[in-house]
């Protein structure tokens, strides 16, 4: 260590001095001691490791007492912000997993916050005056949708996987194609569901093609459950061959077994009328005869985290008993979302309109230009020659692990700035308030238009009037 490091490091206050300045100053009298006491301690701390780094910016007015209680300030407002917080959505990635998936509609919102600070009858039957079920609030419109005779939700679709698994076939086989022994996502296998929830997989056919005599040869007394997962976020195209739901649900009766299907991401909508790939909906599923149906609430269904479970209701009712569903089960909060999001699919046009998630799926490209060229506008008003704007034609992403192949036509507003890189950008951007993510493409920081909002275009363009001034 030199003598300059050695000087630095002497002037250096204490604690309780920049304590005590904080206290003349009167910038905040609401920040808990607790708080005011660490950011000092880490402003302090971040100034010892600059002078043992040798960093040359760092000179003697670092220590004065603007500079003290500036650097306060910031450590206070990073310790008193919080760490889940709202990002604007431009990477075009319509149900993001890693910013929140699927978007609630705005009326969904409104009924969960006057539910979630208010009392409500989450097990009281209203009619009859004692303890009722939490189901009962969302069992019957689940059915009323789907076809269902009986439904019960649970956190998520893995929990609705492992539950269904685990009281249908506990310590018996399950008979699988291998080319659906998918990956949920985070490295969560259906074999490894499958395995603690005790069940003895058996895989049948080959990656690419499966036969209806694959599952027949490999019924035998152990058989409990011959099961069905949808293969919703990957595809194998070529030769290939696979067993219908009809097919294997026909077999099943034979054999008096019970069939599952996994959808993965369901949905209660046929997209294919509104250009997206077809897919299998709900309805469809259980209209096959299906025993249990499992599937995803904050996906193409465009609710709230949950794992729902349809089928037929002696089925059902077992799944209700498990005991593991406790440690499963939904609060109020998932509950009340997930009813008001189901009220909107009574009418499919609304459900197209107002749920985030189907609106930006089915937005036409016409509207996502007018999109962009809005916020083109506002960007180029602001006269700064440092930073160039331009349209550019790209795609979008479904995302959640549904419609794999689908490609989205979009239109993005890209950016360049003089003296940055489109990396040193999205960089800065991850880091206003609130953040922006995007995407790089040939060497621009690219805002997918189809994920931003329409009040977004106003926080955008802000953002970006403060960036460069500061810069």
């Amino acid at each position: 260590m030199n003598s300059s490091q050695q000087s630095l490091l002497r002037k250096l206050p204490g604690v309780d001095h920049v304590l005590e300045l904080w206290k003349k100053s009167q910038i905040a009298e609401d920040i808990p001691r607790v708080v005011l006491v660490r950011s000092i301690q880490s402003a302090l701390e971040q100034l010892r490791k600059r002078i043992l780094a040798e960093d040359k910016a760092l000179d003697e007015a670092m220590f004065s007492e603007g500079q003290l209680l500036h650097l306060t300030q910031l450590a206070v407002d990073k310790a008193m912000s919080y760490n889940l917080k709202r990002v604007v959505n431009a990477t075009g990635v319509v149900i993001h997993t890693n910013l929140g998936r699927s978007l609630l509609p705005e009326s969904v919102a409104r009924h969960v916050a006057e539910i979630t600070n208010r009392y409500s009858n989450l097990e009281f039957d209203l009619e009859k005056g004692q303890r009722g079920s939490r189901y009962s609030c969302i069992e019957g419109i689940l059915c009323e949708i789907s076809g269902a005779e009986a439904a019960i939700v649970v956190n998520n679709n893995a929990g609705a996987v492992f539950l269904s698994l685990e009281t249908l076939a506990n310590g018996k086989e399950v008979i699988v194609s291998r080319g659906e022994l998918v990956e949920i996502g985070g490295s969560f296998r259906i074999p490894d569901v499958m395995a603690r929830s005790s069940a003895k997989l058996v895989e049948v056919g080959t990656t690419n093609r499966t036969h209806l005599p694959d599952y027949e040869r490999a019924i035998g007394a152990e058989t409990g459950l011959l099961l069905k997962a949808h293969t919703s976020n990957y595809k194998i195209i070529g030769f290939t061959a696979e067993v219908s739901l009809r097919e294997l649900v026909e077999l099943a009766a034979r054999y008096r077994l019970p069939v599952m299907e996994d959808l993965g991401s369901g949905n209660f909508i046929d997209l294919s009328k509104y250009g997206l790939m077809k897919e299998p909906t709900v309805q469809e599923t259980v209209s096959a005869g299906v025993d249990v149906v499992t599937f995803s609430g904050d996906k193409m269904l465009g609710g709230p985290q949950a794992g729902i479970i349809l089928g037929k209701k002696d089925i059902i009712e077992r799944i209700k008993k498990n005991p593991i569903n406790r440690a499963l089960r939904i609060d109020k909060m998932t509950l009340s979302a997930l009813e008001a999001t189901l009220h909107l699919y009574r009418d499919e046009s609304l459900a197209i309109s107002t749920i985030p998630t189907l609106r930006m799926l089915t937005m036409p490209v016409k509207e996502i230009l007018s999109k962009a060229r809005r916020l083109r506008n506002r960007l180029r008003k602001m006269g700064n020659n440092r930073m160039e704007v331009v349209l550019t034609k790209s795609s979008s992403r479904v995302g959640g692990g549904a419609l794999p192949l689908q490609e989205l036509s979009t239109r993005c507003v890209g950016i360049r700035i003089k003296g940055m890189s489109a990396n040193g950008i999205e960089a800065i951007m991850r880091k206003t308030t609130p953040p922006i993510i995007g995407r790089i493409e040939n060497d621009l920081f690219v805002m997918d238009m189809r994920t931003v909002q329409d009040e977004e275009i106003d926080i955008i363009s802000s953002i970006f009037k403060k960036i460069l001034a500061e810069e």
